[in-house]
């Protein structure tokens, strides 16, 4: 480890006050000597806004002005609750507390549970999911997987926004919400499961606030003891502050104004959740006397990399839009965002891993790059891809590292190790730090090289390597070191959720990218379809999704990959085209305002490819053949769809996204499940048929006289790319 990595991971503490101010910009200067009354940080993306409020607090520490008990720091993941810890101990401020909001919730309502309440504190519930699952099944609901995880989402979002299951219906409906079930029967499995905790004793996360809310506001003499505690705090991302989290905030403030909240309107991108950014937004009206600061110096990006974050900002609507920051990148010019269509997806993700196979063996650590996507479910195919070429990479969003099995085994080897070092015939001849941990670790199923493929046994190995890693840096960093030293060094990041780097691609969805950044980002799937995802209807859901690609173009530090395909699958129909969000940015297309785009800053285009046109329609062969390859078919799913279930699809996307949501209309309309009306792949077989006269619909198994009497009217006019006229009841 060289001088200057051991300066920037172990820091020396400023030896003043002043000191602490030293290398903070003009404004960050004014956020960190901003230390009385209501002060707002409106920090754009990549302008050093951590570093502003955790010097912010040091200052004031230092500076004898702030007692550090008194200091209340809230976030919202671990990961940044860790992070502002650690950095607050570097500049001299331990013992300031910087937690999550339910962390700090439920620290308060353990302490006041026995005073308040009386008798023990019910359980946390580990798993929600199965909570819902038992109170839809004593409704009589049956729900599949989807429709369970949306359910709990539903639950979530009303208890965030303190909607009783009365008002659930209602509420939904106001918000614009797409309800996985009839909202009624949402509000009756809400019911259900709000009873179902009352008779099994536990309580879940959003019961943290509530409880801590309703003790606060029914015991004054309690919420006088948290306020005569806690004088001074400290909102971070508060435009993700959910109406629930602001009623504690403003509890534990009560009359007081020693607030300081920092967020961005153009980064709110958990409105589902029930965040919302108006509390930021109308942060100077509830404190006209307010100090507000304007962080716009982007450190992070290159130029080329901030011209196009501002330009999809330029192009956005709605009151967030009205407040966006225009962000000055301080970095020297880098090369211009790449753009690229492939024909497919598995070919998307073979060329973005055959490209980050060529960059990782130039030198680009593959800890510095990550692949982001819309939806979770595109990750497989980039995990194959990169464990193909070769590629080591984890997942963001599973399970945190230090609850990992692996890692929890792992810590206790090492414990173990240290303990009784001395008769482990493992460690006679690992003299140093670093060779005693992969001695303990091999032990586990480390290996000096990675096993082949993807899967568990690929992400288990994983996180064993990166604690090797962590050794190699800490005995690096401490001369001398002991197992034992790293083993309190792994007890002290387990309790901060501080997980070390990983050696590997980072592969994440954009919402769980949030906070992060890397030298090369590479954007995946961004077609219509998928950015914006197709139940983004209103106008504000479709402006959350260009927040969400603005989220996710201002990770990268220095180079940008964005890319689509053209169908789903190898041979299907190429009427993909790419997202809107990219109109007049990208080179070559054409903006609302008809303008052409020319590149980021003025340059030539690079990286754009253009494709062959449609391939050309299948005709059907014989009933009980496969159409593509011929095979006789048995399966009766794959009859319907007149070939077989492997063989690539030429089906039309957008019509069968029209036909499964007239189907979903005329369910509800019969009172009856969808599968009635047609099943999933009889639509498929309509989309990739697109009957455009009665004879052919007709032809398509799954339809019959009957369907086609019924419905054949209102799915000829939606291939023909009309609105259909509604079918009739049935007598």
């Amino acid at each position: 480890m060289t001088a200057a990595t051991h300066s920037t991971l172990f820091p020396q503490v400023p030896d003043s006050a002043d000191a602490v101010l030293e290398g903070l910009d003009p404004e960050q200067r004014e956020v960190a000597t901003a230390l009385h009354g209501p002060v707002c940080v409106l920090a754009g993306a990549g302008t050093g806004k951590t570093r502003a409020i955790t010097h912010r607090i040091a200052y004031g520490v230092r500076a004898g002005i702030l007692q550090p008990s008194s200091v209340l720091a809230v976030t919202f993941t671990n990961r940044a609750a860790g992070e502002m810890r650690g950095r607050l101990r570097q500049l001299g401020a331990a013992g300031v507390q910087a937690r999550t909001f339910h962390s700090a919730a439920l620290r308060q309502l353990q302490y006041f549970w026995p005073k308040a309440i009386g008798g023990s504190m019910p359980r946390l519930a580990d798993r929600k999911i199965q909570l819902v699952a038992d109170a839809a099944a004593a409704c009589r609901i049956r729900l599949d997987r989807n429709e369970l995880r949306d359910t709990t989402a539903e639950i979530e979002w009303s208890k965030v926004t303190q909607t009783v299951p009365a008002d659930y219906a209602l509420a939904a409906v106001k918000a614009g919400r797409e309800a996985p079930r009839d909202p009624a029967e949402i509000a009756k499995i809400y019911s259900a499961y709000e009873d179902l905790k009352r008779d099994r004793a536990v309580i879940d996360f959003e019961d943290v606030l509530l409880l801590t809310v309703a003790i606060l506001q029914d015991r004054q003499d309690i919420a006088e003891q948290v306020r005569s505690q806690y004088q001074h705090f400290v909102v971070d991302e508060y435009q993700d502050v959910s109406p629930l989290q602001q009623r504690l905030l403003e509890l534990w403030l009560g009359e007081r104004d020693n607030l300081c909240v920092v967020g961005d309107a153009s980064q709110t991108i958990y409105s589902f959740t029930g965040a919302t950014p108006d509390h930021l937004l109308d942060f100077r009206t509830r404190h006209p006397g307010a100090t507000v600061v304007k962080l716009v110096r982007d450190y992070r990006s290159t130029p080329q990399v901030v011209h196009l974050a501002n330009g999809l900002l330029a192009q956005a609507s709605g009151r967030a839009a009205d407040h966006r920051l225009e962000l000055i990148s301080q970095r020297a010019p880098g090369p211009e965002p790449v753009y690229t269509d492939y024909t497919d997806e598995p070919a998307e993700a073979e060329g973005a891993a055959r490209r980050i196979r060529e960059l990782v063996d130039s030198g680009v650590p593959a800890s510095e790059i990550a692949i982001l996507f819309r939806a979770n479910s595109q990750s497989e195919t980039y995990e194959q891809a990169l464990a193909d070429a070769g590629v080591p990479y984890q997942l963001r969003g599973a399970e945190r590292f230090f609850d990992r099995p692996e890692v929890r085994k792992a810590g206790i080897a090492l414990r173990g190790a240290a303990r009784f070092g001395g008769n482990d015939s493992l460690l006679d001849d690992a003299v140093d730090l670093p060779s005693q941990v992969r001695a303990v670790l091999s032990g586990e199923g480390w290996t000096p090289r990675p096993p082949a493929g993807s899967g568990a046994v690929r992400e288990r190995w994983e996180s064993l390597a990166a604690l090797v890693n962590l050794a190699q840096d800490f005995a690096a960093a401490k001369s001398g070191a002991t197992l034992a030293d790293l083993v309190a060094e792994l007890d002290e990041r387990a309790n901060a959720q501080h997980a070390p780097t990983v050696q590997g691609v980072t592969l994440a969805s954009l919402h769980s990218a949030k906070g992060l950044e890397w030298d090369v980002v590479f954007l995946v799937g961004v077609a219509e379809g998928m950015m914006p995802i197709t139940y983004a209807k209103t106008d504000e859901q479709i402006e959350e999704e260009r927040r969400l690609l603005y989220v996710g173009v201002t990770r990268a530090r220095q180079h940008l990959h964005v890319s689509w395909s053209l169908s789903r699958s190898p041979g299907g129909r190429p009427n993909r085209r790419p997202s809107r969000f990219l109109d007049g940015l990208r080179p070559g297309s054409t903006g609302a305002a008809g303008r052409t785009a020319t590149g980021g800053t003025g340059g030539v285009e690079r990286g754009f490819t253009s494709r062959p046109g449609a391939v050309p329609r299948r005709t059907q062969r014989t009933p009980a053949r496969c159409r593509v390859c011929g095979r006789t078919l048995t399966d009766a799913g794959e009859m319907k769809l007149m070939r077989c279930e492997d063989c690539p699809s030429d089906m039309d996307e957008g019509l069968y996204e029209r036909l499964r949501e007239w189907r979903a209309v005329q369910a509800q309309r019969s009172g009856q499940p969808a599968f009635c009306v047609f099943t999933d792949k009889t639509l498929m077989a309509i989309a990739e048929g697109a009957p455009d006269e009665e004879g052919e619909l007709a032809r398509i198994p799954g339809v019959g006289v009957r369907k086609l009497n019924r419905y054949g009217a209102d799915v000829l006019a939606i291939c023909a790319g009309q609105e259909p006229g509604g079918a009739e009841n049935e007598d």
